[in-house]
């Protein structure tokens, strides 16, 4: 079980909001939302593969994409990712790659592909395991509020 502070919850809340604007929108129901060491929010995406047209529109990458156009690389080290759910091996990456050093996801790939209608499109790595391939640690914590989380799936 994963302890988190009342920040956490709500930035974690908030990228569950996001997924489910991106999935009223016909997206998958994925959010992500980047804060700073000082507890600023600097940036928010949601999934957009469907309406983007793009396979690599996932909220995390979406974001970081956003991120590494406007923040050095001091900022992204301080920053933590909150997403809706656990990011995938491609997102894991990318967080890896932004220089952030903490992740903290709502909904486990366990739970999440549980949710899901089976498709060969499933690559089931967690992004515990991509990020302990890595040289520079980051800070894991989840998951939380997987109830919450694995709403928007129902609704």
């Amino acid at each position: 079980m994963v302890t988190l502070d009342q920040d956490d919850i709500r930035y974690l809340r908030r990228a569950i909001e996001l997924s489910r604007a991106a999935k009223a929108k016909g997206n998958g129901a994925y959010g992500a939302v980047l804060v700073g060491a000082d507890g600023a929010v600097l940036a928010e995406a949601e999934n957009d593969q469907a309406s983007g047209h793009d396979v690599t529109g996932h909220a995390e990458m979406n974001l970081l994409r956003i991120a590494g156009g406007r923040f050095d690389d001091r900022t992204l080290a301080g920053a933590t990712v909150y997403a809706s759910a656990e990011p995938c091996a491609m997102c894991a990456g990318a967080v890896f790659w932004s220089g952030v050093r903490r992740l903290v996801y709502a909904l486990s790939s366990e739970r999440n592909y549980g949710a899901l209608p089976r498709t060969e499109n499933e690559l089931h790595l967690g992004c515990r395991e991509v990020l302990a391939r890595g040289r520079r640690g980051v800070v894991v914590d989840g998951p939380a509020l997987e109830d919450e989380a694995e709403q928007v799936f129902r609704d």
